[in-house]
């Protein structure tokens, strides 16, 4: 770990560049440009919200507001996942090229995704003055969240960019995995939606369940976020990260010749 800090240390510029060529990239040709980071998740929400709140008569109370609380870290979780997926496979032109620590490409990968997804929180804001809710102290926990979600997904994508190197049909396993995860999340609904049923240990084994549950808490029911349960996914997320960093590093010596 501390040879990882030292690495993204020593070539903060080239994980600054990288962070930018991706931000840019990300909407080079596009004439509304990062105006889409608003309009995306502005349209998804339209979308379920019409389905669930006027088709299936959701009873949920300011039930657009609940949604995009949800759909936006979700968004940042299934970008940075897929993306950092394939992150060091889109990078095999440079990776035969030159030498530089290769964790920097999938971290480069989290941290775009990271300032995209604090952009797009402006529509969270926007939501909770438009419907009356508004903020509460609680909102100081929102740093701590968005920690524990990005040290998640680098343990995630440390592990499936090294993979995705000697079994290249792993990034249609890892979308096929996060169609099933977006339904086993509660995003469309209510955590409490399956409790006392034989589902809920579904969404209790969810660590990204645990997030969404603590983004609502702090803006939505404006109160404590399930504080045990958010230290629990930390731990395990440090762990992860740990165990993912070893494979990563086990893996990296032949990504030049399998690249």
């Amino acid at each position: 770990m501390k040879e990882l800090l030292n690495n993204l240390y020593n070539y903060r510029q080239l994980l600054k560049s990288n962070v930018q060529k991706d931000i840019r990239g990300k909407y080079k040709g596009s004439f509304l440009g990062i105006l889409w980071s608003f309009i995306n998740p502005l349209l998804l929400t339209l979308v379920y919200a019409i389905v669930f709140s006027v088709i299936m008569k959701s009873t949920e109370k300011n039930y657009v507001t609940f949604l995009i609380i949800a759909i936006l870290p979700w968004n940042y979780f299934s970008a940075t996942i897929t993306q950092g997926t394939s992150s060091i496979l889109m990078n095999a032109g440079i990776i035969k090229k030159i030498y530089f620590p290769r964790e920097i490409l999938p971290v480069s990968i989290n941290t775009s995704g990271l300032i995209n997804y604090l952009i797009s929180c402006l529509i969270i804001v926007i939501f909770l003055i438009a419907s009356g809710i508004g903020f509460s102290w609680y909102i100081v926990f929102f740093p701590v969240i968005v920690l524990i979600q990005y040290i998640l997904q680098q343990a995630v994508i440390f592990i499936t960019s090294a993979i995705e190197i000697y079994v290249r049909d792993f990034e249609y396993i890892i979308t096929f995995i996060m169609n099933l995860l977006f339904y086993a999340t509660p995003i469309l609904y209510s955590s409490d939606a399956f409790a006392g049923s034989k589902f809920d240990f579904i969404v209790k084994c969810n660590p990204m369940a645990t997030i969404i549950n603590s983004y609502r808490d702090i803006f939505y029911y404006q109160s404590m976020p399930r504080v045990k349960s958010l230290m629990v996914v930390f731990v395990l997320s440090c762990v992860l990260l740990f165990i993912g960093l070893k494979i990563f590093k086990a893996l990296e010596k032949g990504f030049a010749e399998e690249v």
